[in-house]
């Protein structure tokens, strides 16, 4: 189930891990879910905006953000259980953003009739002619094995098995619900029936949009597990189903603990220790989750998931050269999660840091394979249809009483400003999310995801009593209003904000006649005091102070224009 169901909204988030994806599914049912991961970034920059270790959604960031979100802090467990009516949005953060993880069942792999038939235990058995096909698929099929559900008891009992699911496959869950459970009373020590049974409940789950009962197929999933004389397949097909239902429920932590086991009762399986180390990224812990990939790459170095993971945590660390060749290798592999937008964004990211103009190569990659509108416009949660141009006109923006409201009272809105930057309690919180090549940047956060900073605007009353009746700026959940201040000699590198979903304004206060300038694709503008200047931080954009004195801005974020109130309600916070 993606968001795009749940809100109305054709949103396209970028997965970070699809679970062999593109593969036929190794286990019974055909349906396995991949686990996607949702931004959830409550920004910072002026110019993007990015997140640190915050593990409560009411809680303010420094400046900047960035479309990604590998290396997160997940809320306690059971604290985000959400809805299937509402957005799926668990908050967590770390490395430069927060994260949410949702699960999107996967269309059944299509199958020829020709050339294969469903068997009784659920998987698929090739009954072609394969002299035609290439070696290579040979090969991959030949490792593609079976699984094997069924113990010796639970095939004498395989018609009544095959005749309950047979109602759950043709989407008849309330029977298949009640076929199952009548063969776990009847067969209560068959892991086969219980298995089925939970299968059932989610399917039943996902058609009643019921958190409760997707609790009930958890319980019965663990106790599938449990019961004497499962298959080692079973157990491993059961316990990453468990997994991937406790992370759409964002239960991150009891994931994490089902992972481990699942781990400890397979320890030779590197998908399983791939998955393991998303789960302890997905929870913030980056020194767990580059352990699992250490020891993931020393037993298959080849492999593309653990080296894009692997990569993608070096750089967190802030290790731009040696995250390269492993993000690098990890996508041209080609390996299944491993094209994803957000590694193709770290990547060149990471070139541009290096001064590497192959960073565009990378990005051009990335549009092509549909993670980037444009090499310019690099967002990763984007509403499709909406206008998009770097630079925009008060006129074409529609808000013009907001515009023309910012520039009547720029003095007052500079006066309130200074205030706060002259006293010596460090409201100015300074930027931390490694968007600076050098200097220094700091800011006052009034408004953040559509909420009200209230003891900021304590301080800078007359500011926010401007500000209260546009609720295009204040109820932007996607966006931020603040002051920015920065210092001479700040470079601020290259970067694109995660969502083409708003507009960023910048209300100049105090700005030094020369030395400052900021670029947004290949358009670089300055600010004037008592101008608004709006642009699109989807796209790539720079700053540059250059200045003898500090500059400050007001920075108010607001919704695209082209959003429908109905979007604006309910798609999720960044």
């Amino acid at each position: 189930m993606n968001i795009s169901k749940r809100t109305g909204v054709k949103e396209r988030p970028v997965s970070l891990v699809q679970k062999e994806a593109k593969e036929e599914s190794a286990v019974e049912e055909q349906t396995e879910p991949i686990v996607e991961e949702v931004i959830q970034t409550t920004e910072g920059t002026e110019e993007e905006g990015q997140l640190p270790p915050n593990p409560s959604q009411e809680q303010q960031a420094p400046e900047g953000e960035s479309p990604d979100a590998v290396g997160t802090t997940a809320k306690a467990e059971d604290a985000t259980e959400e809805s299937f009516e509402g957005k799926l949005a668990v908050e967590a953060g770390s490395f430069e953003a927060e994260a949410a993880v949702q699960v999107e069942e996967k269309e059944p792999v299509a199958v020829e009739e020709k050339t294969t038939q469903e068997d009784s235990e659920g998987g698929f058995t090739n009954t072609g002619n394969t002299e035609d096909q290439p070696e290579d698929m040979l090969q991959y099929k030949a490792k593609k094995k079976k699984p094997k559900l069924l113990n010796a008891f639970e095939k004498t009992i395989k018609a009544e098995i095959d005749a309950a699911e047979k109602l759950r496959k043709k989407g008849k869950v309330e029977e298949a619900v009640r076929a199952f459970d009548t063969l776990v009373q009847q067969y209560p020590q068959s892991p086969r029936c219980r298995y089925g049974k939970a299968l059932a409940e989610d399917d039943l789950a996902e058609k009643m949009r019921s958190n409760d009962m997707l609790q009930k197929a958890l319980s019965t999933y663990k106790e599938a597990s449990e019961l004497p004389n499962a298959m080692p397949d079973l157990i491993k097909a059961t316990l990453k189903k468990r997994a991937e239902r406790q992370q759409f429920l964002g239960r991150m932590r009891g994931a994490l603990a089902t992972l481990e086991k699942l781990v400890q009762i397979f320890p030779e399986d590197v998908a399983l220790k791939n998955d393991l180390g998303v789960a302890h990224l997905l929870i913030g812990d980056n020194k767990s989750a580059k352990r699992v990939y250490e020891e993931v790459l020393a037993i298959a170095p080849s492999n593309g998931f653990a080296k894009v993971h692997y990569g993608f945590i070096l750089k967190s660390e802030n290790k731009i050269a040696e995250s390269i060749p492993f993000l690098r290798d990890g996508l041209e592999s080609g390996d299944p999660g491993t094209d994803d937008g957000r590694f193709y964004f770290h990547l060149g990211d990471a070139l541009q840091r290096m001064g590497d103009d192959s960073a565009y190569k990378w990005y051009e990659r990335g549009h092509q394979r549909g993670h980037f509108a444009s090499v310019w416009q690099r967002s990763l949660y984007n509403v499709d249809g909406l206008k998009a141009q770097p630079w925009w006109t008060p006129k074409d923006t529609g808000y013009m009483d907001l515009i023309k409201t910012l520039e009547r009272n720029w003095r007052t809105i500079r006066d309130e400003a200074l205030s706060v930057m002259d006293k010596t309690t460090g409201l100015f919180v300074p930027e931390e999310e490694n968007l600076r090549e050098k200097g220094e940047w700091g800011q006052f956060t009034l408004w953040q995801q559509g909420k009200k900073a209230g003891e900021s605007c304590h301080s800078v009353p007359k500011t926010c009593g401007l500000l209260e009746r546009y609720t295009e700026a204040t109820g932007c959940k996607r966006g931020q209003i603040k002051f920015s201040v920065m210092q001479p000699g700040t470079h601020v590198w290259p970067h694109t904000g995660p969502t083409n979903c708003r507009l960023r304004m910048h209300l100049g206060l105090v700005i030094p006649k020369t030395g400052c300038k900021i670029r947004c694709t290949n358009d670089t503008r300055a600010w004037e005091e008592g101008k608004v200047l709006i642009f699109d931080d989807s796209f790539e954009h720079e700053v540059w102070q250059d200045a003898d004195s500090y500059r400050l801005i007001f920075i108010v974020d607001v919704w695209h224009p082209e959003l429908t109130q109905y979007q604006r309600q309910t798609l999720s916070p960044i």
